[in-house]
């Protein structure tokens, strides 16, 4: 018997669930938002390049039972108002979040010295480099800023002191127990919530959130590739699915979507605040945009990255006319009205340029009567570059 598992969990069905305050506590710092309803324009049909399908005997937690797990391990570390019983318990959650977050072994975590084995500047686990530990699985694994946080600050309260506070070398079998017991609490079956489940959850995960198998695959600490791919398997109708879906959007990426120009960068210019990024679209057309370096460093943008650039339609300016108008828009386009769609305020201009791409732009109806443009006028269109947003897949 096989079931196929929809990944379209997103921010907003969690917070309806747990509530607002509780999922920015417990999903906040790892959670990535799937782009189904992006593509799809919302709809509530799941991204079909993210449908996989998984046999009864590996099925795992989802992430909104992920979730729920943390939960009850936070409210249970914090219901004991004895100060040892509470340390204890602390203990166990740490362990719970660095496999749930970081998919490590229990006995890898058992094994860390977290005064050692946490580099603070960098924000990673070190794997394999304890006295105990197995080194042929030697690893740096990202975690991050928020959970780095509150590990430290879990290890800096009162309960907490002396070395043994680093060190979270607990009973394999309490700790097994202790897991089970918070799945019952949720209403899991035991066999899903042991730390090696909870590890092989967070990989499929990962994978379901398009992170790369060589990442995933070094994250775990797997010598082969095929260990980490053979925690998700694809049918055929999967595998045809996924490939339509990929094969209609590049096709959409070559005749271009609506005010969307598909391209590689060409250069960066980095300010001190702000970087100015030129996009080449495939019509050879030079798209530019102005981001902060923020998100320049979260994209991982670089010269030579695909990447889509959108403008919203009441950004786009139109000119009448042959002759290109002196104006500060650093992005202007040669074009042919091909359609006009009026309404009571405002009114649509449909504008298609030399490569194909169809540039919306909407106008008052004030506006419209003062331009006279009709449908096959040539005008031209113009949006500065803080209107254009990048996208990267």
């Amino acid at each position: 018997m096989w079931y196929t598992e929809y990944v379209s969990w997103t921010k907003s069905s969690a917070t309806e669930k747990y509530g607002k305050k509780r999922m920015r506590k417990v999903i906040g710092r790892d959670f990535v938002s799937s782009d189904f309803g992006r593509e799809h324009g919302g709809s509530s049909f799941p991204n079909p390049a993210r449908i996989y399908t998984v046999s009864q005997e590996t099925r795992r937690l989802d992430p909104t039972e992920l979730a729920k797990l943390e939960q009850a391990f936070r409210c249970w570390s914090e219901a004991s108002t004895r100060s040892q019983v509470r340390k204890s318990r602390k203990r166990i959650l740490l362990i719970f979040l660095l496999i749930r977050y970081t998919a490590a072994k229990l006995n890898e975590v058992q094994a860390l010295d977290l005064k050692k084995h946490i580099d603070t500047s960098k924000a990673v686990i070190l794997y394999g480099f304890g006295d105990t530990a197995d080194t042929a699985c030697k690893r740096e694994v990202q975690i991050s800023s928020e959970l780095l946080s509150e590990i430290q600050a879990i290890l800096e309260e009162s309960d907490f002191s002396g070395e043994e506070a680093w060190l979270l070398k607990v009973d394999a079998g309490h700790v097994r127990r202790k897991f089970y017991e918070r799945a019952a609490e949720c209403g899991f079956a035991p066999a899903l919530c042991s730390p090696n489940a909870i590890r092989r959850a967070r990989a499929v995960e990962l994978m379901q959130n398009n992170v790369p198998l060589p990442v995933v695959q070094r994250m775990l600490g797997h010598s082969n590739p095929n260990l980490t791919a053979s925690f998700i398997a694809f049918s055929e109708e999967d595998i045809h699915q996924v490939a339509r879906h990929y094969v209609e959007r590049e096709s959409q990426r070559k005749t271009s979507a609506r005010n969307a120009f598909f391209g590689k960068i060409g250069t960066i210019q980095s300010g001190d605040i702000q970087s100015l990024v030129e996009l080449v679209t495939l019509g050879g057309d030079i798209v530019t945009s102005v981001i902060t370096n923020t998100s320049l460093k979260r994209l991982g943008l670089r010269e030579g990255s695909l990447v889509t650039a959108e403008v919203k339609a009441p950004w786009v300016i139109l000119q009448k006319g042959d002759i290109e108008p002196l104006c500060t828009a650093e992005n202007t386009f040669y074009g042919s009205v091909a359609q006009i769609r009026r309404g009571k305020i405002t009114t649509e201009f449909i504008v298609r340029v030399q490569d194909g791409t169809e540039l919306c732009s909407l106008v008052t109806e004030k506006s419209r009567r003062k331009l006279n443009i009709k449908q096959g006028d040539n005008v031209w269109v113009m949006f500065n570059c803080f209107a254009v947003v990048l996208h990267v897949d």
